[in-house]
């Protein structure tokens, strides 16, 4: 598979994560597996058809698909025509380009997009991201994210600060957090710390040296021990973290 990334204009860059391309293989059929990171995402099938959601949704040419933030991992199968672009947006910015009741209804869900919001196909293929750069100017509704303060907290921590911390430190009831969260994310505060939490450690296996042991990742990412760490990552990666 090739796949290739590209950042937002300077004006979109605190609501789009980036831009992606992923294009199929003369290897054939492959497996793409997505780990959680609290962001959704929009991407525009303009290939062969194809599975995604665990091959429970197919993926067909021409038709745009909106993706919810995921609690756990996510394969989809791309074949050898396939051909993908996307925009991840960053967390609780979905809202800042689309009027959407609640972003609840797409967690770990990959539906497809209204017509009068999708992509045009014609229009993307001759310099997409460039396309996609034009088509969120274009259509930015406001320029806030009531949760930025709040997310800023969680990031700051890696994860580990508590419900009760968080609404403290922004002047708000737990309960009005949960709302807000479910609405803007799709997932709870502590759904998010703990894929947050989880990201940290994941990175920190991936860049350690051979020295450095699980249970002391544990202890600094604030898993009781390795084995809930362990845990964690195979549940949102599907595989022990020896294989990271």
């Amino acid at each position: 598979m090739e796949y290739k990334k590209s950042k937002p204009h300077k004006e979109l860059e605190p609501f789009i994560h980036f831009y992606w391309e992923l294009k199929g293989s003369e290897l054939g059929k492959q497996c793409e597996r997505v780990f959680p990171d609290g962001c959704a995402g929009i991407f525009l099938n303009l290939g062969e058809n194809c599975l995604t959601d665990n091959g429970s949704v197919s993926i067909e040419f021409g038709k745009t698909y909106v993706v919810g933030a995921m609690t756990t991992f996510k394969d989809s199968f791309i074949e050898s025509d396939s051909y993908l672009i996307g925009v991840c947006f960053k967390p609780a910015t979905f809202g800042n380009f689309y009027k959407y009741e609640t972003q609840q209804v797409l967690t770990n869900n990959t539906i497809e997009f209204e017509k009068s919001s999708s992509f045009d196909v014609d229009k993307i293929l001759h310099n997409p991201f460039d396309y996609l750069n034009r088509f969120y100017l274009d259509r930015i509704i406001n320029k806030n994210n009531q949760l930025q303060a709040t997310i800023n907290d969680i990031h700051a921590s890696n994860g580990r600060i508590s419900v009760p911390d968080l609404s403290r430190r922004n002047f708000t009831t737990v309960r009005q957090l949960e709302r807000s969260f479910k609405k803007h994310i799709g997932l709870s505060p502590k759904e998010y710390s703990n894929i947050i939490r989880f990201q940290h450690a994941l990175c920190m296996i991936r860049n350690s040296d051979e020295n450095r042991n699980l249970s002391d990742i544990a202890f600094e990412c604030g898993y009781c021990d390795h084995s809930h760490l362990s845990n964690e990552i195979k549940r949102n990666t599907g595989i022990p973290p020896s294989q990271i």
